[in-house]
């Protein structure tokens, strides 16, 4: 079980019948505001509330890398296209809508909906 509080740190619970270790995986020292596993659960999308967007590997252990970051307006929300887990879409506050390249966080494609975007 993955969960995240509100200082920005990413925790792990492993929970084996009654017993259970918490740990802690990653700092990104901001809130986080949503957490998105990859289609193949090989990757976690960490997007921050100030419109930061971070991927972790839990097979690997290592440090949440930051990916994507706000530019004009934050982001408001993320996920993976799939089939896959190669690329990503957000959104921003503003309405723009962008297609990621997971691998190196190039933007591949962006949509401009010209109108405030808030998710429910």
């Amino acid at each position: 079980l993955y969960f995240s509080a509100q200082e920005g740190m990413l925790f792990f619970y492993d929970i084996n019948g009654l017993q259970y270790e918490m740990k802690i995986c990653a700092d990104i020292l901001q809130p986080i505001s949503s957490l998105i596993f990859s289609p193949d659960y090989t990757t976690l999308l960490v997007v921050a509330d100030q419109g930061t967007v971070y991927t972790y590997k839990p097979a690997h252990s290592g440090e949440a890398v930051k990916l994507l970051d706000a530019c004009s307006s934050c982001f408001l929300a993320a996920d993976f296209l799939t089939p896959g887990d190669k690329y990503c879409v957000s959104v921003t506050i503003s309405g723009e809508v962008q297609v990621w390249f997971l691998e190196d966080g190039t933007c591949l494609s962006k949509l401009n909906l010209d109108i405030e975007v808030q998710v429910n």
